[in-house]
């Protein structure tokens, strides 16, 4: 009798443990610590949103766009570090995410997307809202998966956070049929993760570090170069530690931006195409370039054949496969930032730094003369310059330890120039991809992720247009996003190429846009304009003080251009200062 009672009761907690495909997804999520997901519903992913409905754990934001909902999800991995979370329907609402997916994977940023898919059984017969989602971002994400069997879900949920985290981050795409959903297994949610082939390694080779210390100890021209993977990996405290104790300059990368506080004696700031003049200078000077979590783009090295041809190059990086890709490396380190620079600490001698340090006056004497150099800022019309709208915005919201995003294009490149960022993960802007809209969704997502925060978008007439509809998004939600517009009436950057390259054949790049106060307010939200420049700080003080979204339309200069300038395909050290360079 007791057996036949056992049997029942396991055969009872067997079946209390069943859950639908849709089901599993949500307490998969749960069990990941992921509270807070951003999407679009649609037919295929029905299942998952009714349980959604149920599920008071869980807070979805209702995107008005596919594209934004993963730039949303990507603007909170930027600023917690953890990792972002889209869902959205087949077809076109998977197509739709593309942009998104592709922006996170070449800044390396961890999000999962989960798109719905037709039913199994449909998949390659032209169904209603059916794309080949796993053939359309296998070359944009670090993995895909198309769900095979409502048992293995669980088992992919797991692996793809795991993926996503690790290694150099990255977006990792679920394709789930709509059968799937439906269909109910027993529910266990993986413990560990065993991926055949995927060992991301972690701890940089003992020998290659004395290696490198020994490089660092005889160079008389040193300099670093950081990107994201030190923020990826949280090792800036460990890095200022050891820019500190070896005394050496620091340049970084767009991504690199905050990993090292600018104020700074070391710090020199941005380098390459519209890098800092002293910055560019350093590094086309330096003896012994020492590159962390960096991934030399073109728009870092310029003329690839003359970037740091006297000099010894040491990288870092958690990706094998960025080594040696654009520049040839000296001594590689494969490995990630925090620990190779924890253990390079561990083997520095103090001692040794004290005759080193002295050698190197005359390297940091020539730097501060380099940064004597001054950009030469010229208006041509009576209008605001933009320099000194973001200037002001720095200036007036600098104490407020603000999370900045930006769209692409002039605006960013004054932002990364000219706003002081003294810690990791205030800057939230797209690098590798350089996409237009990512700024506004970006901020959403920041926003929800840090409530407490204030949070400003730094835009572009141009590329505020592209996901403008989030305005809704951000009313329908009360997300105190700070839009500030440099309105100059042009797609600038790319104006800016014209008037020097093209013979100011300004082809197709003047552009209309909305009376943008009265788009705020059709929307719910609060606009202002700006024409003079006695009306800059009484705005943005005004923006401050509104508890809700804010648009400020800057109408500034349409014919300023950023400078410092690196002409594609020039050497960084060619950098014109001026229009009249």
């Amino acid at each position: 009798m007791t057996e036949i009672k056992e049997k029942i009761s396991q055969k009872q907690d067997k079946k209390s443990k069943t859950l639908t495909g849709a089901q599993i997804l949500i307490q998969s999520l749960l069990k990941e610590g992921v509270n807070q997901v951003f999407g679009y519903p649609g037919g295929a992913v029905l299942n998952i949103y009714d349980e959604l409905y149920k599920c008071n754990e869980m807070k979805h934001y209702l995107v008005r766009h596919e594209q934004a909902a993963v730039h949303a999800a990507e603007g909170y991995a930027r600023t917690t570090g953890k990792p972002g979370v889209a869902i959205v329907t087949s077809g076109p609402g998977a197509c739709n995410t593309v942009t998104g997916i592709a922006n996170a994977y070449y800044d390396g940023y961890p999000i999962i997307v989960f798109t719905g898919q037709v039913a199994s059984h449909l998949i390659g017969n032209d169904a209603f809202q059916e794309s080949d989602v796993v053939g359309i971002t296998s070359s944009c994400c670090k993995h895909n998966y198309l769900v095979n069997s409502v048992e293995e879900l669980p088992r992919v949920i797991k692996e793809a956070f795991h993926i996503a985290t690790t290694g150099k981050p990255g977006p990792v795409v679920i394709d789930i049929p709509k059968d799937i959903l439906v269909a109910k297994t027993e529910f266990n949610y993986p413990k560990k993760v065993n991926i055949t082939g995927y060992n991301p390694n972690f701890v940089g080779h003992p020998l290659q570090i004395s290696k490198a210390l020994e490089s660092i100890y005889k160079a008389e021209k040193p300099v670093f170069m950081i990107g994201g993977g030190i923020i990826a990996s949280g090792a800036c405290k460990e890095f200022y530690e050891l820019a500190k104790t070896l005394n050496i300059p620091v340049v970084n990368t767009l991504m690199g931006i905050g990993a090292f506080p600018a104020s700074d004696d070391l710090a020199l700031g941005l380098v390459g195409m519209h890098g800092t003049y002293w910055s560019n200078m350093t590094v086309a000077n330096c003896d012994l370039l020492i590159a962390i979590g960096c991934r030399f783009s073109d728009r870092v090295t310029g003329n690839l054949a003359k970037f740091c041809k006297d000099a010894s190059v040491i990288h870092v990086d958690i990706d094998p496969c960025s080594i040696s890709k654009n520049v040839k490396v000296d001594i590689p380190i494969v490995g990630d930032a925090k620990r190779v620079i924890n253990d390079t600490l561990k083997t520095i001698n103090p001692t040794d730094m004290v005759e080193k340090q002295k050698k190197r006056q005359q390297w940091l004497s020539q730097i501060s003369e380099w940064k004597k150099a001054v950009v030469k800022v010229a208006p041509e019309s009576d209008k605001i310059a933009p320099q000194v709208a973001i200037e002001a915005v720095y200036k007036l919201t600098k104490d407020k330890d603000p999370i900045i995003t930006t769209e692409v294009g002039q605006h960013q490149m004054w932002t990364a120039l000219m706003y002081k960022f003294e810690k990791p993960r205030r800057l939230v802007t797209s690098g590798g991809l350089g996409t237009m809209g990512f700024g506004f969704p970006s901020a959403v997502g920041a926003q929800v992720a840090n409530p407490d925060k204030l949070v400003i978008d730094i835009a572009g007439d141009g590329s505020i247009q592209m996901n403008i509809q989030e305005l809704a998004t951000c009313v329908h939600y009360n997300l105190p996003v700070k839009v500030f517009i440099m309105n100059n009436g042009y797609l600038g950057m790319v104006r800016q190429w014209q008037e020097k390259l093209f013979d100011k054949n300004y082809s197709e790049t003047e552009i209309t846009g909305p009376d943008y106060v009265k788009l705020a307010e059709a929307y719910g939200a609060t606009g202002i304009r700006v024409t003079k420049e006695e009306e800059i700080e009484p705005a943005i003080k005004k923006a401050m003080e509104i508890d809700g979204p804010v648009f400020v339309d800057f109408i500034v200069d349409s014919f300023e251009a950023v400078f410092p300038w690196v002409l594609a395909g020039e050497p960084i050290n060619n950098v014109l200062l001026g229009k009249d360079d």
